[in-house]
């Protein structure tokens, strides 16, 4: 069941933090002006996407890992086994993370087929440390999927990043984290890391192309 939502799903998470020209002090703002933006990319590098679909890994390096945290993200997948990972390893473990987002992203966003995101009308988030911000993807071909974005408040910068990505009630964090937790508790981090670089190796495929 994920699968078939991440095909939709997390798109609009990447296609929801670009630009800071945006205002990353009001996260709705930021969520739908970026949308568009990032949209009307993709839109008109379609033919490039085509012939590389790995064209799709640099549209994710640049637009949208800037205004991800993850490191918090790296950090909850790890849970409980935070305390066992080796504080030599973690330098690794957040670099192969960050780039196993941007594959992840950039897998997810194969799929997009000029959908329509429909998100909820801008609340204050004055005084807030964290907000989720909904949304619906519309497609004529599929049903709709509701969406929901976890953000927080950076401290030290006072900007807002996304953490995670909540896809007809299925956390994209919880996700990973119930992947994970088996390896790390039975083989530890290095596993982990292992079959993360096993994804980020595998060739970028397009939908069309992946079918018999």
């Amino acid at each position: 069941m994920f699968k078939t939502i991440a095909k939709w799903g997390v798109i609009a998470l990447s296609l929801t933090f670009t630009s800071v020209s945006y205002g990353q002090e009001d996260p709705y703002v930021m969520i739908q002006d970026v949308a568009n933006k990032t949209f009307q990319r993709i839109n008109a590098e379609r033919s490039q996407i085509k012939q590389n679909p790995e064209v799709l890994r640099t549209v994710m390096e640049e637009e949208l890992l800037p205004y991800i945290d993850y490191k918090f993200s790296a950090l909850k997948v790890l849970g409980k086994y935070y305390k066992n990972v080796p504080k030599d390893k973690f330098p690794e473990y957040l670099n192969v993370f960050r780039t196993y987002l941007v594959t992840t992203y950039a897998i997810a966003l194969s799929y997009y087929d000029d959908q329509d995101v429909i998100f909820e009308p801008a609340q204050d988030a004055t005084g807030k440390k964290a907000i989720t911000v909904r949304a619906i993807i519309r497609d004529d071909k599929r049903p709709d999927i509701n969406l929901s974005f976890k953000l927080r408040k950076n401290r030290k910068t006072n900007e807002w990043q996304a953490y995670d990505m909540v896809a007809e009630g299925i956390s994209m964090l919880s996700s990973k984290q119930s992947e994970f937790e088996p390896i790390l508790r039975k083989e530890g981090v290095d596993a982990v890391i292992a079959l993360m670089k096993e994804a980020i190796a595998k060739p970028l495929v397009l939908e069309d192309e992946d079918k018999d």
